[in-house]
């Protein structure tokens, strides 16, 4: 049986400014969840609150039923948005150090430290400054910092934020790791395309309220009207004239369009076929992208 932390019913406000409002979610034990929203819609400040770094002014954060403590908090991994560690210290010292305050000993510390840098790609810059390093090496100095003390739970501000696609794909394998050894992992992301390959649950937020959340299959059966692609040799366009047909886009040999209720779509395949060949012909699925203009409209 997989853990999963629940946020239930959390509001936050700062002076007379609502920045979260009565916002519900879970993270499944065992799942990556995307947790997306235009800036300033509440990603950062949930995050916090998750973590204790801020109080809610209402409603609770538990992990399998049980109200977060500051021990239960301890066994959580955080990589902030706002980068914060020590610019003058070396890689290998401060995720060693950053072990032993997680109550790791000194040779375990020394050996996660030493396996997370050589996965992450940095076991030759060990001995560097960070601010020595570029941009894409802080950051995965940064997601090693949160990995090291082996975390029950995993919480990422904007992880991918700078990388490379290499390092991206690094930085995937590890994350979905975390999830294989049972843990909720929740991260937000700016790159839609990348949350929507990756992601088994979503959560969008805007204005500080939880819009959508679920997994991409029911997100997408959900906030979407069903539409229907064709694509065929010739031009397409007696679409038009087709019965229970409402014609959305069309482009030549390949239109876009939505059925009335009820309708069977094996009809207009017929009629295409009587037409000649028919190249592609199905649901469109909706992208993340497009679920996300939907609902925060």
């Amino acid at each position: 049986m997989t853990t999963v932390l629940n946020v239930s019913s959390v509001s936050r406000s700062f002076g007379d400014r609502a920045v979260l409002k009565n916002v519900s979610f879970a993270v499944g034990g065992g799942k990556l969840t995307g947790f997306v929203g235009a800036n300033g819609a509440g990603k950062t400040t949930t995050m916090r609150i998750i973590l204790g770094v801020l109080a809610a002014d209402s409603g609770e954060v538990t992990l399998g039923g049980k109200p977060l403590t500051r021990e239960i908090r301890q066994r959580f991994g955080y990589m902030p948005e706002e980068r914060g560690l020590y610019p003058k210290m070396t890689v290998h010292d401060q995720v060693v150090y950053l072990g032993r305050l997680h109550g790791l000993s000194s040779a375990a510390a020394e050996e996660r430290t030493k396996k997370l840098l050589e996965r992450l790609g940095l076991g030759e810059r060990a001995g560097e400054k960070l601010e020595k390093l570029s941009l894409g090496n802080q950051q995965r100095a940064q997601v090693a910092a949160a990995l090291v003390h082996d975390p029950e739970v995993l919480v990422l501000d904007e992880p991918f934020s700078g990388l490379d696609p290499i390092a991206v794909e690094t930085m995937v394998e590890v994350l979905r790791d975390r999830a294989a050894a049972g843990a909720p992992v929740l991260f937000s992301s700016h790159q839609l395309e990348l949350v929507e390959r990756l992601c088994d649950d979503l959560v969008i937020i805007a204005d500080g309220g939880i819009r959508a959340a679920g997994d991409r299959a029911s997100l997408r059966a959900g906030h979407s009207e069903p539409r229907y692609q064709l694509r065929v040799d010739t031009d397409a366009g007696w679409l038009r004239d087709q019965p229970g047909v409402t014609l959305l886009d069309l482009d030549g040999p390949h239109a876009v369009f939505r059925l009335d209720e009820g309708f069977d779509d094996q009809k207009v395949l017929l009629a295409a076929l009587e037409r000649g060949p028919v190249r592609a012909f199905g649901p469109v699925v909706p992208t993340l992208t497009e679920i996300f203009r939907e609902v925060v409209r």
